[in-house]
């Protein structure tokens, strides 16, 4: 049987990643800072035409493309498609399932997504406002002076956090520092912040099941607070490469050459 190479390439607004597809498997994947990826492997020419040997990936069959930088990005020889799209055929891809509720926590937007019989029904994006997304835990982080790992094990007797805003949450946790609050309580209210963001969005679409991908996959306070919510909350083997997974099994099954 001819071997068919997949590329899929989700374009963050952090990392770069990077899925290869052989016969329907995942065969490698790799992933480089976005500045890096710009700078060192690509070549501006009306457009950007990636640098296959510098980036070592040899020749493939199809290219499909997602991300951050999608819309103003225009990779030549790549197919580019949305990023609920890429997130969903992977979500797809790596399940198995066709009915479930997806959350994808990037570094600046949340996606809310239901699914049914394999198709998309309904979302809700938050794209505006930085309070619950990725970016919110590290500089609660920073402020913390812990690694985001560390921050994100600690769910039990939160803090009380009532700013809904990225900027006024700093200023308040800092006062929470100033008044001895132990650091596990600290973390967790950073963390149940995040939660209670959430909330609203995920309670629009009822579901016994939710598949996390992305930063939110990472977050273990997040996940225990997920479980009084949904009978199953699944954590993607592939979380941070799911759009790209999403990109290879998009061209796969729409059998694009």
């Amino acid at each position: 049987m001819e071997k068919v190479r997949i590329l899929g390439i989700d374009l963050g607004s952090r990392e770069v990643k990077i899925v290869f597809f052989e016969n329907g498997r995942i065969v490698r994947k790799n992933k480089i800072s976005t500045m890096r990826f710009y700078r060192d492997y690509c070549i501006k020419d009306n457009g950007l035409i990636i640098d296959k040997e510098k980036l070592d990936i040899g020749e493939f069959d199809v290219g499909i493309s997602t991300g951050y930088g999608r819309n103003n990005i225009n990779i030549k020889d790549f197919t580019p498609i949305n990023e609920v799209k890429a997130h969903i055929y992977g979500a797809l891809f790596q399940t198995g399932l066709n009915d479930f509720i997806l959350l994808d926590l990037g570094g600046q937007d949340v996606k809310v997504v239901r699914v049914e019989k394999g198709v998309m029904t309904d979302i809700e994006l938050n794209d505006k406002c930085a309070a619950s997304c990725g970016r919110y835990l590290e500089n609660m982080a920073n402020i913390l002076e812990v690694d985001l790992d560390y921050m994100t094990r600690f769910y039990k007797e939160p803090v009380h956090l009532n700013s809904t805003c990225a900027v006024f949450s700093e200023s308040e946790l800092i006062g929470k520092i100033a008044e001895g609050v132990p650091i596990e309580n600290l973390c967790a209210g950073v963390n149940y912040s995040l939660y209670k963001r959430l909330s609203p969005m995920l309670t629009r679409f009822k579901s016994n099941r939710i598949v996390l991908s992305g930063g939110a996959s990472l977050n273990s306070a997040l996940i225990e607070y997920l479980k009084n919510d949904y009978n199953e909350v699944i954590i993607l083997e592939d979380a941070q490469f799911n759009g790209a997974i999403g990109c290879c099994y998009y061209g796969e099954r729409m059998g694009l050459k």
